[in-house]
């Protein structure tokens, strides 16, 4: 059941998905002034906006009518309406032709939705925009701030600089991605002053007023108040979970203070024939994980045994370049004083980082101290979402460093860092080797 017409979620029509169109054509864009080093001059490129926005349209579309093909395939009944939940076996149907619906099992998956900036309400006609609206752009602005650093604020504002605004951004921590591995984050931050025109850490912002042609918005930053003007104001704060409006309370499932619904690894409810997965539980909001999660639920609901026991989550930052990582990272090896051995691969001695541009890449893995097995990796550089995978493999099956040492990884090509990665915990005379380990009580 769904309000939309077709299924796919709020991930295909509003968020992953034309996040990640658009990042594709931002790469392009920005990858081409760089060939002029081999020779090769292009005009400068125009972007028009409507077939953009049609182009990102027909793939959603194509993809959402994939989902109905499949659903009818394995008979599923897609039901469209807006769902309230009676009690803990009913539901109230809204514009839907089904009024009410008796059911044994439910498995909750409504998502999450953008934390508001306190004092707007999102509109359309809004100048003050969120990540729905910018990911349907009605034009590209000519001055953006973007509040919040993280992984939303910095996949947006890398299109959006490639699309030819000029990008501001303001992040109230002292850092930008305080979570990621300063490794992994140090060749993107690097890089992002070349993409933003201004980058303003340990900044709040107090206050936002809308006016006719712009957008007033003030700053407190270390230095003091100033007031700043913008064509538009892209607010990336975090999301909320979509539980307020189910109906929950009749139901016996409990939601944390933040409406987050509790789950046990078979993403079981307080109710025990309700299940949640996904943004609207307390994990990891990432769309494998609800997949993952989903999956586990069905098994459950069909009497198989099933948990969610996960030891290697693959993340992944959309910038340029791109940042992926899953297991265990350095600080938690470290606060959890399990010793650990880590490699660093530069990408500078990669022959395909050199050919392709990308040489400010690394590759790291978190190696056990007493056995050689693969905890975690991270990866910063091209095409770092698709490297990643291997790691994870790795880790799922107890890899030691001497498997992907032994694999034969293909010349030249990216993957072949993670060989030469691995292969530093046995050949620790390799030129290209950064070690360290943590032991146990003492790092070195």
């Amino acid at each position: 059941m769904d309000s939309r017409e077709k299924p796919g979620g709020s991930n295909l029509y509003e968020g992953c998905i034309p996040s990640k169109i658009y990042l594709h054509q931002a790469q392009l864009l920005l990858d081409t002034p760089n060939a002029h080093t081999m020779g090769i001059h292009f005009p400068k490129a125009t972007i028009n906006l409507q077939q953009l926005r049609a182009g990102k349209d027909q793939i959603v579309d194509s993809l959402a009518n994939n989902l109905h093909q499949l659903s009818t395939q394995r008979g599923i009944q897609v039901i469209q309406g807006k769902v309230f939940f009676e009690n803990a076996t009913t539901l109230r149907l809204k514009d839907s032709e089904i009024a009410q619906l008796q059911f044994k099992h439910v498995i909750i998956a409504t998502g999450s939705v953008p934390l508001i900036f306190p004092g707007t309400t999102p509109s359309t006609d809004s100048k003050i925009i969120y990540s729905t609206g910018a990911l349907n752009p009605r034009v590209i602005p000519e001055k953006l701030l973007i509040i919040g650093g993280g992984y939303t604020g910095l996949e947006l504002g890398t299109i959006y600089a490639a699309f030819g605004s000029t990008v501001h951004l303001a992040e109230k921590q002292q850092d930008l991605l305080p979570g990621v591995d300063k490794d992994l984050s140090q060749p993107l931050k690097r890089k992002l002053p070349e993409l933003f025109a201004r980058i303003m850490v340990h900044t709040t912002v107090n206050k936002i007023t809308e006016h006719k042609d712009s957008v007033q918005v003030e700053l407190q930053t270390p230095e003091g108040v100033t007031t700043e003007s913008y064509d538009r104001v892209l607010v990336t704060i975090g999301r909320r979970p979509a539980s307020a409006e189910l109906g929950l309370e009749n139901t016996g499932v409990k939601r944390n203070e933040d409406g987050f619904i509790q789950t046990n690894p078979q993403q079981q409810t307080t109710a025990a024939n309700i299940f949640a997965v996904g943004d609207v539980t307390n994990g990891i909001m990432l769309t494998h994980t609800a997949i993952r999660e989903g999956r586990i639920a069905a098994e459950v609901i069909a009497g198989l045994p099933a948990a969610y026991d996960v030891r290697a989550v693959p993340n992944i930052l959309y910038t340029s370049p791109q940042i992926a990582w899953c297991g265990l990272t350095e600080r938690e090896a470290v606060e959890q004083h399990i010793p650990v051995i880590i490699l660093k691969h530069p990408w500078k001695y990669s022959a395909r980082a050199k050919i392709i541009g990308s040489t400010a890449g690394l590759t790291k893995v978190i190696v056990s101290q007493a056995d050689g097995r693969i905890l975690g990796a991270g990866i910063c550089g091209r095409r770092a979402e698709e490297l990643i995978s291997e790691w994870v493999l790795a880790i799922e099956l107890g890899a030691l460093a001497e498997d992907i040492e032994l694999c034969l990884h293909g010349y030249p090509t990216l993957a072949e860092a993670s060989g030469d990665a691995a292969e530093m915990f046995s050949c620790p005379a390799k030129v290209s080797i950064q070690q360290t380990t943590h032991s146990e009580g003492a790092n070195k």
